[in-house]
């Protein structure tokens, strides 16, 4: 039971629920109704093995720098409850069998853009961006807002423009809820030379990004209003919970060192589950009568 918790932990369950949510918003917002919830389960199990997959090679790339930071240092690597070589296999073979389950049984187009999404987190992002610039999460953030259309996709077997804009949402929305987070452990990761923007260029600009990407976010959420992709019970939505995000932002700016920094993480979880939500309540109570 220890060792399948240690493998369960490997993968980031938190991380790849988050990105199922948004995959499952994408696929129901790609049909008037449901036709088989059947596919759709297939679909995500696709998406969920590869990236649990991608966590995994996250988690043995950055083991050292795991074993260093309070956030990261209990997790199994670290702890010695998994070897580096049995992480590695497990890594391939989830992978492997995620690609599969796409191949065979969605389409090839979601198991193109799943498998793109996994070397961009896994490999990318983690070997090259994070240490190499401090604009590491809004370039890899890409690789994390794809659910959406890996969902869409999974439907349509298309690249659809409504997709696209959910990602944007997604990628927009990234940097201040990492960056928010980034300034409560700031000095941890100074401590393993990681040039996140908070180290790099200090406390007061990061928390000027954040409010300025937090007004973009404002702007970008409303797009499917304007777009007629989304009716009104979205745009109020939307438009409360983007001034409710900027409200913690503003706060967070004005306040001393990392004060409000943690609520404002923990509000931009909030905001990207319940804007999605809103979108689907949006969707099957409005856009299709």
């Amino acid at each position: 039971m220890t060792l399948l918790k240690s493998y369960y932990q490997l993968c980031k369950p938190n991380v790849v629920y988050m990105m199922l949510i948004c995959a499952f918003v994408g696929m129901l917002l790609a049909e008037e109704s449901v036709t088989s919830f059947g596919y759709l389960m297939v679909a995500l199990l696709g998406i969920a093995l590869c990236a649990a997959s991608a966590a995994a090679i996250n988690q043995v790339i950055d083991r050292n720098t795991d074993a260093s930071m309070t956030r990261t240092d209990q997790r199994p690597l670290p702890q010695g409850e998994l070897s580096v070589s049995h992480a590695s296999l497990f890594a391939l073979v989830v992978g492997i069998l995620g690609a599969l389950v796409l191949y065979l049984y969605v389409n090839t187009l979601t198991m193109v853009l799943t498998l793109a999404s996994l070397v961009g987190y896994a490999f990318i992002y983690t070997v090259y961006l994070k240490r190499a610039t401090p604009q590491n999460i809004v370039i890899g953030g890409l690789a994390g807002a794809a659910p959406p259309l890996l969902g869409w996709s999974a439907v349509t077997n298309t690249i659809d423009p409504y997709a696209l804009l959910l990602v944007l949402i997604i990628f927009v929305w990234t940097p201040p809820h990492f960056w928010a987070l980034a300034i409560h452990r700031k000095d941890e990761y100074a401590k393993e030379s990681i040039p996140m923007l908070p180290v790099t260029h200090g406390i007061v600009f990061t928390k000027l990004q954040i409010v300025l990407y937090t007004i973009i976010l404002f702007i970008v959420s409303l797009l499917p209003y304007v777009v007629l992709m989304s009716g009104e019970i979205y745009f109020f939505s939307a438009l409360i919970l983007s001034t409710i995000f900027l409200y913690y932002s503003i706060k967070l700016y004005q306040g001393k060192g990392d004060e409000y920094a943690m609520k404002t993480f923990q509000f931009s979880i909030y905001y990207i589950f319940l804007i999605f939500l809103a979108l689907l309540i949006d969707h099957y109570l409005i856009t299709n009568q």
